[in-house]
């Protein structure tokens, strides 16, 4: 699981999720966070203290929440239970479907956000042609002054 993850949201790919990489998946998943919140989501599984989550950070979120020891409102429980998946329910092929699910749901929205950055940068693109385009108007009309 957090190898899906990492292949989406870590950007730096360094292997470990940042306060800025853990605050885009957050956001992405439908469960936004305050910066202090993200803070504190990581301070309570960063064993290592650098500020950043591993593999093993990680997984001590789904083991936490299996022990009940998150509130299911903070954004620890809300990651658990967005990003979790009960193999002994659904089974093998089950999860393989929720993550195959999962991964499509992120690809559709950054396939949108894809496109919105795009038309963002077309428009921008333009508006700096016709600044240009502009400025070599007022440099021939001033020759006619």
């Amino acid at each position: 699981m957090f190898f899906l993850i990492c292949s989406r949201f870590n950007t730096s790919k360094d292997g470990y999720l940042s306060l800025d990489e853990l605050k885009r998946m957050m956001e992405v998943l439908g469960a936004p966070q305050t910066h202090l919140g993200l803070k504190m989501m990581i301070k309570e599984v960063d064993e290592d203290g650098d500020g950043r989550l591993s593999f093993h950070e990680f997984m001590l979120v789904f083991r936490k929440a299996r022990a009940g020891e998150l509130d299911e409102d903070s954004g620890l429980g809300q990651l658990a239970r967005l990003t979790e998946v009960d193999v002994d329910k659904v089974g093998v092929n089950g999860a393989k479907e929720f993550f195959e699910a999962k991964i499509g749901e992120l690809s559709k929205k950054s396939k949108f956000e894809d496109e919105i950055r795009q038309e963002q940068e077309e428009r921008k693109r333009m508006e700096e042609e016709k600044a240009v385009r502009r400025h070599e108007f007022l440099q021939k009309a001033a020759v006619f002054k």
